[in-house]
């Protein structure tokens, strides 16, 4: 590829109101030529939001290393990616996982980072200010089904606020590749409903999950996955599709999560080194960006 990583992306502009010239993108990409390879290779990027970047309201410690090592990826294998795909957490501030959602008995919201257990609830420490009964049964769900308990996270990703934005020099980078390969970026919006949803396919409560998505993965010869936050997000979206697809060794096989473009919310590194432990005996491969050839 002719045209120069500088060119396109400025590293020093992570996590800045630097808004993204798809005009002048557009010109940039009429000049440029690749080789477009035999594989469909699908980069996914889960979460790559201004709000889950140091800075952001819910950002991750390490994000902005992370999304250099990303970025510097997607450009050194640009020929070779040929469809794009990204997350993008989307919220409301009346939400269960939001503070606004719950009171205590003296009227107060909690505090960010506060977890709400089923006693909790039916004791009346924390009470939520409408939808009584289903708020319970939600919390009931969360820690029967996936041995979780509510976490209150710092209101993040609100719809039609900076913080639900792609970053900006990642959403350069992608939307040339899009002009370059004449692919679409499939956008994947989660986190709309009454149930907080990490992963892409299904919310953390509720059976429902997202076909559509699950077929659209399929087709690709191989998929490479990156983003925010490794305990969460990442991982909740790689492990429902294993979930899904736990039959098709061959297809999970082919599933790369770069281990050096996610990181952690702190406090969850020791679940979240036991949780890819466990993901990976299916055999979707934990590397380096550096380690991948493609």
């Amino acid at each position: 590829m002719k045209t120069k990583f500088e060119e396109i992306v400025d590293v020093n502009r992570f996590g800045k109101n630097d808004p993204v010239n798809l005009n002048e993108l557009a010109k940039l990409a009429a000049t440029e030529q690749v080789s477009m390879s035999d594989e469909k290779i699908l980069f996914l990027g889960v979460d790559v939001q201004n709000d889950f970047l140091e800075g952001g309201t819910l950002g991750v410690p390490g994000s902005f290393e992370d999304l250099e090592r990303t970025i510097q990826f997607l450009y050194a294998h640009f020929d070779e990616i040929s469809h794009i795909a990204v997350s993008l957490d989307t919220h409301f501030i009346q939400q269960i996982f939001h503070a606004a959602w719950w009171v205590d008995q003296e009227g107060n919201h909690p505090e960010p980072m506060t977890i709400i257990s089923v006693e909790d609830v039916e004791s009346g420490k924390w009470q939520p200010v409408k939808h009584k009964e289903d708020s319970l049964a939600y919390v009931k769900a969360l820690e029967e089904n996936g041995q979780k308990q509510l976490c209150i996270w710092p209101y993040h990703c609100i719809e039609g606020t900076t913080g639900v934005m792609l970053e900006s020099q990642f959403a350069k980078l992608i939307h040339f590749h899009s002009f370059v390969h004449g692919n679409p970026i499939k956008k994947v919006v989660k986190g709309k409903g009454f149930s907080e949803m990490y992963g892409i396919v299904q919310p953390e409560v509720g059976n429902e999950k997202d076909e559509s998505l699950l077929s659209y993965l399929r087709q690709f010869d191989k998929i490479i996955v990156a983003g925010q936050a490794e305990s969460h997000c990442v991982y909740e979206s790689v492990k429902q599709i294993v979930d899904y697809y736990h039959e098709d060794h061959a297809f999970l096989k082919q599933i790369y999560v770069l281990a050096d473009g996610m990181s952690c919310i702190p406090g969850f590194e020791e679940v979240s080194e036991q949780g890819w432990a466990e993901l990976q005996k299916s055999g979707i491969q934990l590397v380096n960006s550096t380690d991948l050839t493609l």
